[in-house]
């Protein structure tokens, strides 16, 4: 085998996601049944898969060297996860959106009472982007693109600042499955959805709708919107755990720097003075009272302080952190509302 004469810059990869219709079938490439679109995300790096192989590498009795008949690999027992950031457009965010929030439509939400979701080896047909089918697209082509099923998006996050390409909102999520890997020397994969410039800034939002905590026009530098709703894997099989469950806390907090003047000043005392079981006030970031669809906005009808603090730039500036909180574990009311 000669020296390859071709290399690649990391910009030629992508990341492509989709709806997955059954559990254990990989979304097929373009073309195939049931044909749901591979979309590419805007991301900044592909990062690197992290596939947790399970390995024994102590050497045993009667030897200080580790013999390769003491060698252990296993496969099955292992849980994948991906990270990846970049900027957050309306295709891959409504996919996103809705897997980790179990939503099927704008605004997507989560409600005071939500409970536990499982899916089994026995899923099929199901709806509301539940499962995720994930390709990293090589730039090299043929026999090299790296495939994952049943997907779900654990974590994600938004940014933006106003500083920084004009408080243009960024994103960031990770993502885990329980399954083997479909297959990492995959033949080129269609992208069915390429990246589109629909960008949404943190500047659409009006003054008198950006809220925290009950303190309305306030003046923004940055923020960060984070939502989690991780995933527990059970019943080892030869092709990986067999169920999936949404079991743990469904969080959604965030960060927030803004000016410190007459309408954010008294955020230090209501942060002291917060009544134990009850909201300090609603959390809103948007063009009105309403997430809507084709816009970044979000909003928690109830929501606490957890922490205040002064930040000494060019003008005096407070960072406040918030964290959306239920209207009671028999209440149907959004914890938490996201619009894309």
């Amino acid at each position: 085998m000669a020296i390859a004469t071709q290399a690649f810059s990391p910009k030629q990869f992508s990341f492509l996601i989709a709806e997955q219709d059954d559990w254990g079938t990989l979304n097929p490439n373009s073309g195939g049944s049931p044909d749901n679109p591979y979309i590419a995300l805007d991301v900044d790096s592909i990062g690197t898969p992290s596939l947790n192989v399970n390995q024994g590498l102590e050497h045993r009795s009667g030897s200080r060297v580790l013999q390769a008949t003491d060698f252990f690999q296993d496969i099955k027992g292992s849980v994948k996860e991906f990270s990846i950031s970049g900027t957050a457009t309306t295709e891959g965010l409504d996919l996103l959106l809705s897997n980790i929030t179990g939503s099927a439509s704008v605004p997507y939400s989560v409600a005071s009472n939500a409970g536990t979701s499982t899916l089994t080896s026995a899923t099929v047909n199901q709806t509301d982007q539940q499962l995720l089918s994930v390709i990293y697209k090589s730039a090299y082509g043929t026999n090299a693109d790296l495939a994952f099923k049943d997907v779900l998006c654990t974590a994600l996050s938004f940014n933006g600042d106003a500083n920084t390409e004009g408080g243009r909102i960024k994103f960031s999520a990770t993502f885990k499955t329980g399954s083997l890997a479909s297959d990492l020397t995959g033949s080129t994969t269609t992208i069915d959805t390429a990246i589109t410039a629909n960008n949404y800034y943190m500047s659409n939002w009006d003054a008198d709708d950006r809220i925290i905590a009950g303190h309305a026009d306030v003046i923004l530098s940055s923020f960060s919107l984070n939502i989690t709703n991780d995933v527990e894997f059970v019943g080892l099989t030869a092709t990986g755990f067999e169920s999936v469950t949404r079991a743990g806390e469904i969080s959604a907090t965030a960060e927030f720097t803004c000016v410190y003047d007459s309408n954010t000043s008294a955020m230090f005392e209501n942060f002291n003075d917060q009544v134990t079981g009850a909201s300090e006030g609603a959390t809103l970031m948007a063009t009105d009272t309403t997430p809507s669809n084709g816009e970044f906005e979000f909003k928690f009808a109830s929501s606490v302080l957890t922490d205040v603090s002064f930040s000494d730039a060019g003008l005096m500036m407070l960072n406040a952190s918030v964290k959306a909180v239920g209207a009671g574990i028999g209440s149907s009311t959004a914890l938490f509302e996201v619009s894309c």
